[in-house]
């Protein structure tokens, strides 16, 4: 499943951990915006690892999952990522 997972994380220090984590399972989109391609027990590990480096009284990370259908109806304006995440080729 393809999730579009963005935050908002105040501290540097946090943040960075954060997109060091994502870089890892997807393409950055934006600069607090990542599209991953992740299985049930992946995105249940990156919960877990991101909810370690937030202070929750301070920062969110929001999950989006995105259908086949939802991401075909995606529309871009400005500059557009070079690459784009496909889910049936997408290697971990």
């Amino acid at each position: 499943m393809v999730y579009l997972i963005c935050y908002d994380i105040v501290q540097d220090r946090r943040r960075c951990r954060a997109a060091h984590l994502l870089e890892g399972y997807g393409m950055r989109v934006q600069k607090s915006v990542f599209e991953c391609v992740l299985t049930q027990k992946q995105l249940e590990m990156v919960q877990r690892k991101l909810a370690g480096y937030i202070d929750e009284t301070e920062d969110q990370v929001r999950f989006y999952p995105m259908s086949a259908h939802t991401r075909g109806k995606v529309m871009i304006l400005g500059q557009q990522p070079i690459r784009q995440i496909d889910d049936s080729a997408f290697i971990v």
